[in-house]
């Protein structure tokens, strides 16, 4: 493959894509990748996936979906442990 080629459509594809981080879909490949794996990835990393043909955009209505569930986890997971911070560095507090 022609590197040069390959940057070219890597850059093409990431300054189509306004938001730094968006949700992708995952599309079956033919060394085991499961169709329809949602994630939220940056930009950059959303451009060489799509181009690999390994994932391609959410739709608005997918990457909602994926948003607000990712966030009734996290209020979920704060809910278990008392309102405490969920992550795990403290910062002396």
């Amino acid at each position: 493959m022609d590197l040069r080629a390959f940057y070219q459509k890597l850059r093409k594809i990431e300054q189509g894509i306004v938001d730094p981080h968006v949700v992708v879909v995952s599309e079956e490949t033919p060394d085991g990748g499961r169709p329809g794996q949602l994630a939220e990835v940056s930009r950059g990393n959303a451009a060489r996936l799509i181009l690999e043909g390994r994932a391609r955009l959410a739709t608005l209505e997918e990457a909602a979906e994926f948003r607000a569930a990712a966030q009734g986890v996290t209020r979920s997971a704060a809910e278990a442990n008392g309102g405490k911070s969920t992550s795990k560095c403290d910062f002396g507090r």
